[in-house]
Parts: C-alpha cells; structure tokens; sequence
C-alpha cells in the first residue's frame, strides 16, 4: 500500500517539474511576444518552481527509502538557490514594472496570459488534492507541506488571471504593471521562506508554504 502511494508521489513531483517547465516556457514566450511583463515574471516562477519540485522529487525518493524527512545537503541548497532566485526576480519585476509605468509600456494583449493562468488554477488545485491524500495517508508532514506550497502558487495564477482579465477588458496599461508588482510581492514571500526553511525555520518545504493545510 505505502509504495504504491510513494510511486504515486513520486509521478506527481516529476509530473509538476515538466509542467512547470513547459509552463515557463510558453508564458515567457508569450510575455516576450505580447510584451506583457506580468505573463514574462509568471513564466520566470514556473522556472523556479521547477528547482523547488526537484528538491521534493528528491525528498519523497528519500523518505521512501527511509531516509527520514530531515533535509539533506541537497535540498538544502535547492533551497538556497531558490530564494536566492526568487529575490533575483523580484527585483527584476519591480525595476521593469516601475519603469513600464513610468514610460506608459503597456502589453500588445493579455490573452495569453488570461489562457495560462486559467489552466495553471486548475491543475493546481488538482495537484494540491492529490498531494493532500497522499500526505494524509502516509502522515508525512513534508508531503501535507508541499500540498500547502502549491497554494501559493495558485494565487499567483489568480493574480494574473485577474490582471489579464482586467486588461483585456479595459486596455488600461498599468493593470499589466500592477499585475507584475502583485506576482512580485508572492516571490518575494516564496525566497523568503525558501531561505528561512534553508536555515531550519519553517516547514519542510521548498517553496512558499501556507498556514492552512
């Protein structure tokens, strides 16, 4: 029973590391060509997330081999690296959404990013389900914790599938600014907490947790 749900915990890490990165790369492909700085900072986090689910594809490959839920050196630095990243881009995106305000830069459309986010919101949730119950059954809070983490990363999708939206059906220029602030202020919490759980501050996780589980 337990290795049936390790090998299904194990699919899903792998399954959220090649979304992420085939996420990333349409939406920066996306951000490029629609000029849309929000879709481009999205599509930067999915590569990061992509650091973060290694680190977890690892961990559960780990825990079933016994290895307990402690991090090791590898997951240690996948969790430096990740903060270090995700404050990299957060001040990528604050200097660029600053300076499209001040220049009036505004996307060619936001559709994409309205498409994106709208399936990114849905398998999420649907990834969240899944790592819930089979953290629940196995009673591995790294696993309950990685479900918590996902949350994050939904409202980062909400928050571009609003200011997408809200451009779309306006065309008022800064919303995609203010949307790329909004996606600044998640990775600014995710390296935060990435670095505090790299010292041993927080849960066992390698992005941005939550309270609720």
């Amino acid at each position: 029973m337990n290795q049936r749900l390790y090998a299904q915990a194990t699919s899903l890490a792998l399954f959220t590391i090649f979304y992420n990165i085939l996420e990333g790369v349409i939406s920066v492909w996306f951000g490029v060509a629609d000029e849309t700085l929000s879709l481009f900072g999205f599509g930067l986090d999915s590569f990061i997330e992509v650091i973060s689910a290694v680190g977890i594809w690892h961990l559960v490959k780990r825990i079933n081999g016994n290895g307990g839920e402690s991090r090791d050196d590898f997951e240690q630095r996948a969790l430096k690296t990740t903060g270090g990243a995700f404050y990299a881009l957060t001040l990528i995106l604050i200097i660029t959404a600053i300076n499209n305000i001040l220049v009036g830069k505004k996307p060619e459309t936001t559709l994409a990013g309205v498409i994106i986010s709208t399936i990114s919101i849905l398998f999420m949730w649907y990834l969240i389900r899944q790592k819930r119950k089979i953290g629940t059954v196995l009673n591995s809070r790294a696993m309950l914790a990685d479900a918590a983490c996902a949350q994050a990363c939904v409202y980062l999708s909400i928050t571009l599938l609003l200011s997408s939206l809200a451009y779309t059906i306006t065309g008022f220029g800064l919303i995609d600014s203010l949307g790329a602030l909004g996606i600044a202020w998640f990775t600014y919490r995710e390296g935060k907490e990435s670095l505090n759980k790299a010292k041993g501050l927080d849960c066992c996780c390698s992005c941005s947790c939550t309270e609720s589980i």
